[in-house]
Formats: structure tokens, C-alpha cells, sequence
């Protein structure tokens, strides 16, 4: 139990710590803007496969591994319908001042912030279904790890749309802190699915593991590569991945 409140607490706080940090760079480049965003999708494609879809298979008996594969591509589908009813991610996390005022509009940049806060929830529970004790260990870890730095971009993002849509500091903080509070529930909501059965939990790991996926290809990686700057962020992409492949050798 206390792995899992230092896997919740540690997604919550990146989100905010990521938060605050939009306070003091609004004006972040692109070219960095993608190439940190490319670190962290390299991240989020080795925590998925090593410490979800991995550890999946290697729990399920040959003859189930098709249910593997249908909770892979059901976590896709169920973050491509929320893709669906909300703006995508990268519709509106664009630097440049004139973008944003493009979209000051108080209800554009509410959906936008929803959009991300719908994401929090499977996130969190990708972490959770991690953290079962089936799972425990160095890959259990990378998920969280994976997942919370990933959450320090995105709380950055969050801040500037709703800065210059004049919702005030302190009111933008508690919208980011709720956000991080949404994403604990999530990695109790995942633990308590994913202990509940036994036979149950490869597939919850896949589905967990797909959602993921479909964040690191649908939003992540297309951000990267819009700007110029994709060489930079697939070089960046590259490093995040073996750092988590390091970080596991390390600790396993």
C-alpha cells in the first residue's frame, strides 16, 4: 500500500511541480518545447512495453494471449473516444503568443483543459495496475517513472492557455492541483481492478499499456514533429528510451 501512495502522491506532484514551472517559462522554444516532449515520449514507449505489456504476456499462458492483445488495442480505443469528445492535445500547446490568442475563448481553453484531465485518469490507472503485487519490482516503478515525468511537460502546458485567458494564478493552480488529484484516484482505481482478479489483471496491464501507447503515438510524438524540429526530437525520443532501459538494469 505505501508503493501505491508513493506512486500517486509522485504522478500528483509532477503534475504540479511541472505547473509551477509554467509560471517561470511560458516562453519555452519549440525546439526545447519538442525535444523535452520527445525525452519524455521515449520514456512513455519503454514504461508501456517493459513495465505493462511486457510483464502481460510473461503472466498469461500462451492460449490467453489474444486477450492481451484485445486490452492493448481496447486501452487505444477507449483514449481515441476521448480524443473524439475533447481537443487534441496538440491542437493548442503551441508557444507563439498570436496561437494562443487564437484561442483565448474561455470555452476552448476549458475543453483543452478537460481533454487533459480525461487523460489523467487512465494515466493514473496505468500506474496502479502496475503497482499490484503481481507486478512489483523495477518495472512496476518504471510505469510511475515513466508516467510522472511525462506529467511535468504537460503541467507546464496547462498554464499558459488559461493565464491568457485571464483565469487568475492561484485559480490556474488549484485547476492543476485538481487535475493531479484526478490522476491519484486513477492509480487507486487501476490497483483496486487489477487486485481484484488474478486472471483479470494481464488484460487490465494491456489495456493500461495500449492507453499509453495511444498517447505516445496520437499526441506526443505528432507534437514533436510539427514544428521543424523532428530530428532533435527523435534523437530525444531514442535517449528517453534507453534511459529507462538503463534505469531498469540498474535497479532490477
Amino acid at each position: 500500500m505505501t508503493q501505491v501512495w508513493i506512486s500517486a502522491a509522485g504522478l500528483c506532484g509532477a503534475t504540479i511541480i511541472g505547473s509551477l514551472i509554467g509560471f517561470l517559462f511560458k516562453g519555452l522554444s519549440h525546439k526545447y518545447n519538442d525535444i523535452v516532449l520527445g525525452y519524455c515520449a521515449g520514456i512513455m514507449l519503454a514504461a508501456s512495453t517493459l513495465g505493462l505489456i511486457a510483464p502481460a504476456f510473461g503472466m498469461s499462458a500462451s492460449g490467453n494471449w489474444w486477450m492481451i492483445i484485445v486490452g492493448v488495442m481496447a486501452g487505444a480505443f477507449f483514449l481515441s473516444v476521448i480524443d473524439f469528445v475533447t481537443p487534441h492535445l496538440h491542437s493548442i500547446t503551441g508557444i507563439d503568443p498570436e496561437e494562443h490568442r487564437n484561442n483565448s475563448k474561455l470555452n476552448h481553453i476549458m475543453l483543452f483543459v478537460m481533454a487533459i484531465a480525461l487523460h489523467k485518469l487512465p494515466e493514473g490507472m496505468a500506474a496502479g495496475v502496475s503497482m499490484n503485487e503481481m507486478t512489483e519490482g523495477s518495472a512496476s516503478w518504471a510505469v510511475s517513472f515513466g508516467i510522472a515525468l511525462q506529467n511535468i511537460p504537460e503541467g507546464m502546458v496547462i498554464i499558459a492557455p488559461l493565464l491568457l485567458a485571464g483565469v487568475s494564478r492561484m485559480r490556474t493552480l488549484l485547476i492543476s492541483v485538481a487535475i493531479g488529484l484526478l490522476e491519484v484516484a486513477g492509480v487507486w482505481l487501476g490497483y483496486g481492478l487489477g487486485a481484484s482478479s488474478i486472471t483479470f489483471l494481464p488484460v487490465m496491464l494491456g489495456f493500461a499499456g495500449g492507453s499509453m501507447l495511444y498517447v505516445t503515438f496520437d499526441e506526443m510524438i505528432p507534437e514533436t514533429h510539427a514544428h521543424g524540429y523532428q530530428k532533435y526530437a527523435t534523437y530525444a525520443l531514442m535517449l528517453g528510451y534507453m534511459t529507462l532501459l538503463l534505469l531498469e538494469k540498474v535497479f532490477e
